[in-house]
């Protein structure tokens, strides 16, 4: 049946391969596709009945055992970090090659080489914001200042290298014999471009929209609908918190004049709200066996092949096992024999927009501090598969390039919006994740840290001696108030960044009194804090929903963990619905056997858990968009992007403010209340769900939400997994929507026998035909795991086949 199944998902997939390069004029061979010795059937194939005894590897200092468990989970034993590291990469690329090329290809704006001009408006993007640049500066900084870094990743790229130079026809991924090219030579450079693709994943920032809605609405209602601080603010460093440091004063000018503009186009791609990353670690007081215990689940979009690739890291001076970014050196979020990380992201404004003017429409020159200075241009060539080269020309001023004009998104002579972003400074992330994979102590977490600084994350800790810890991490500027959160002048030096807050200030603890550190992308510390923090996307409901159990619970086991990260109480849901089912009361009149009756009782008893099986998530899912379109989309304006107010701000003036006039629909002549939206919208339910219902029946959460992992390319829907069965939602503990969710589920014991669990959704292998492509699907869903302990050289259960590498 497998073979049958590998059968028709290719003839589908394949078709979409061959109507998505017709629009590009060149046809993938189908004769290869087809051969039974080079096509399709070579892919039936699992990487167990592929596997090879012996590989011969050159620049090996030593042998290099690879052992595989049951999972296809790969445990190198290496005698050294150069050959650990070059096995590592050619390791990863037996397995996911295709993922690393094609997720570094979109990195630098190169996707037409593949399926022609469909993807130049998103290969301009990556280069007009700065991705190669980015990744550059980062190369040019490991080659002056990080000689260790760069002989470790440079080994790394030579066991990509060398799994590519032997790569049979038969073994290329079948994605590249689909859309019809072929890898190349992988680098440093690459592993570079993939952080800095992180990055950009998990950085948002408004200022653009920020200065629409200062326009439309005034300081006064954007201060009341986006405060600094929302008023149940339970951020992640504990409010007890003493800053016992002296802050770097920052100078705020005397009078502030922002440029006068209204922008008429879409922003940056943001990260979508309510999805995230949980992470945390209880103090050994607080567990029934004395041992911290540490949770990570990084929330992303769900991609197949998966975004982490599992595996452990063997020396004779450590052992490290479990998440790691194909691409990427080391383990980014995991364990060794003293220490336990993980990361979340930290919501932090590190990108601003300057708006630029220009000397002349040769843009040669801009004006800054009322003074003509030099701009530089970089030309960028984009191979358009089937077509032309298409050439585009970026400039770049001191704040970073230019990345709207009128040549991209703009209508404008005058439009020239600069993009300033940490991630274009030089940088050692990586250096980051090697020293974590190797630190035994609270003092080694810290010294890594260190060399971090983008994207912003939010790092747990937990350690065998007994430490819980949790820092905010990252390159922040310093601000003053209100600093970036609008388009700013490009020409005034007053708006310029006045320096960075020092690490040691980046907000961060130890041991806390309460017994646990905790993050759930909320605000990073109260008022307290002594410098400015501002973000309009922080969560507002997990983090209350895990801070509550946290508190709760004692004598915590790992199940107790395990069950926290795949909890599915709706705490927006339990906080909103009661306002909303108050304001709609409940008509006598009804029939009790009308759909109106039925709705309304399954609200009022529902119990706010969003279980897979459960209808009522749908209900209110629906009713609540129905509601929210009704009171904010009158702020909506024809070719002005804005962000409308989150979900907290919203349901504390239904319960506080219900005759505001905010609720009022400005296209009648009747002043309309809350009262009358929630009924308005609970009728637009009820139209909604008849369809629903006539068409698909089931409404149960898992059928209507629709969790689907997703293969990189969208066309390729037969190498997806629709429909999973799994509940949670955004804002929910278990943030499974229906494009994103726990991308990887992790729970360590920091005892004197270490134990450990984890799991994500996907597999091990990129190859479509492989077994272990979705065999973590199902666990995962269900909220298991697998075992995932550290595994000795010499143990021999649960050993799936093993690898020798030699010189």
């Amino acid at each position: 049946m497998r073979y049958l199944g590998f059968l028709v998902s290719i003839i589908i997939t394949a078709s979409l391969g061959v109507i998505l390069s017709i629009s590009i004029k060149t046809v993938p061979p189908l004769g290869i596709l087809l051969d039974p010795h080079h096509g399709f059937w070579q892919h039936a194939y699992s990487e167990d009945e592929l596997a090879k005894k012996e590989i011969n590897l050159k620049n090996l200092k030593g042998e290099v055992n690879v052992v595989y468990d049951e999972y296809l989970v790969p445990h190198i034993f290496a005698e050294n970090d150069e050959d650990l590291y070059r096995v590592q990469g050619y390791v990863t690329a037996q397995h996911r090659l295709w993922q690393m090329e094609f997720q570094t290809m979109a990195a630098s704006g190169r996707i037409t080489e593949i399926v022609g001009d469909i993807a130049l408006d998103l290969d301009r993007m990556a280069r007009r914001k700065g991705l190669p640049y980015a990744a550059e500066a980062a190369m040019q900084y490991l080659g002056k200042n990080e000689p260790e870094t760069m002989r470790l990743v440079e080994a790394y790229a030579d066991g990509v290298n060398q799994y590519i130079d032997q790569l049979s026809l038969a073994r290329l991924p079948l994605e590249y014999k689909i859309l019809n090219y072929r890898p190349e030579p992988w680098s440093a450079y690459k592993s570079m471009l993939l952080l800095k693709y992180m990055a950009d994943m998990l950085v948002g920032d408004r200022d653009l929209e920020f200065t629409n809605l200062r326009n439309i609405l005034g300081m006064t209602v954007l201060g009341k609908f986006y405060p600094d601080f929302p008023r149940d603010n339970d951020p992640i460093i504990e409010s007890t918190k003493n800053w016992d440091f002296t802050p770097v004063s920052v100078e705020k000018p005397a009078t502030i004049k922002y440029p006068n503009e209204t922008v008429g186009f879409q922003n940056l791609v943001q990260p979508e709200e309510g999805t995230g990353s949980n992470n945390w670690a209880v103090h050994g007081s607080k567990t029934a066996s004395g041992a911290p215990i540490l949770a990570n689940d990084p929330h992303l979009s769900m991609n197949l092949p998966s975004i982490w690739y599992s595996l452990q890291l063997s020396t004779p001076t450590h052992t490290v096992k479990g998440a790691s970014l194909p691409g990427a050196l080391g383990i980014i979020s995991g364990f060794n024999e003293h220490i336990a990380w993980g990361v979340t992201n930290a919501t932090r404004d590190t990108r601003d927009w300057y708006k630029i003017t220009f000397k002349d429409d040769n843009r040669t020159e801009y004006l800054y501090n009322d003074r003509y200075i030099q701009s530089t241009f970089r030309v960028e060539t984009f191979k358009i598969k089937g077509k032309v080269d298409f050439i585009d020309t970026i400039v770049y001023t001191h704040h970073g390039p230019i990345v709207f004009d009128r040549s991209f998104r703009g209508d404008r002579d005058d439009m020239n919006y600069a993009l300033r972003w940490t991630a274009h400074m030089e940088s050692n992330e990586q250096r980051t994740f090697l020293e974590l994979n190797k630190a035994k102590n609270h003092a080694d977490y810290i010294a890594a840290l260190n060399h971090y600084t983008s994207p912003a994350q939010n790092f747990v800790f937990a350690s065998k001696s007994g430490d819980i810890a949790m820092k905010v991490q990252g390159r922040f500027p310093l601000k003053w108030k209100d600093q970036g959160k609008f388009l700013m002048d490009g020409n005034d030096p007053a708006y310029e960044w006045q320096g960075f807050i020092p690490f040691e200030h980046n907000p961060a603890t130890l041991n806390p009194e309460r017994g646990f550190v905790s993050s759930a992308n909320q605000h990073p510390v109260d008022p307290s804090y002594p410098y400015y923090v501002f973000d309009a996307t922080y969560e507002h409901y997990r983090n209350r929903r895990l801070n509550s159990r946290l508190e709760e619970l004692e004598n915590i086991t790992i199940e107790d963990m395990q069950a926290l990260q795949f909890d599915n109480f709706h705490l927006h849901a339990a906080e909103a619905l009661p306002v909303m089912l108050n304001l709609l009361g409940f008509d006598e009149s009804l029939n009790s056997d009308s759909i109106e009756a039925k709705y309304f009782t399954q609200l009022a008893d529902w119990n706010y858990f969003t279980h897979p099986n459960q209808s009522e998530p749908t209900l209110f899912q629906v009713w609540w968009d129905k509601l929210y379109e009704l009171i904010w989309d009158k702020w909506k304006m024809e070719g002005k992007p804005i962000l409308l107010p989150n979900k907290y701000q919203t349901t504390l003036l239904l319960a506080e403010e219900p005759e505001s006039e905010f609720f009022d629909k400005t296209e009648t002549s009747q002043k309309e209340q809350a009262r009358d939206l929630v009924k308005e919208s609970f009728e637009a339910l009820v139209a909604f769900m008849k369809t629903w219902e006539e068409e698909n029946a089931d409404y149960t959460w898992a059928t209507y939400k629709n969790t689907t992992v997703q293969h990189l390319v969208p066309n390729f829907k037969s190498f997806s997994r629709a429909n999973v069965y799994t509940g949670g939602g955004a804002g929910i503990l278990n943030a499974t929507g229906s494009r994103h969710g726990a991308s990887w589920r992790m729970v360590v014991e920091m005892g004197d026998q270490i134990k450990a669990f984890g799991i994500y959704p996907g597999g091990q292998s990129g190859n479509p035909g492989s077994r272990f492509y979705d065999h973590f699907l199902k666990t995962w869903a269900n909220g298991e795991y697998v075992n995932f302990d550290l595994r000795s050289r010499d143990q021999q259960s649960g050993v799936l086949f093993t690898t020798k590498f030699k010189n």
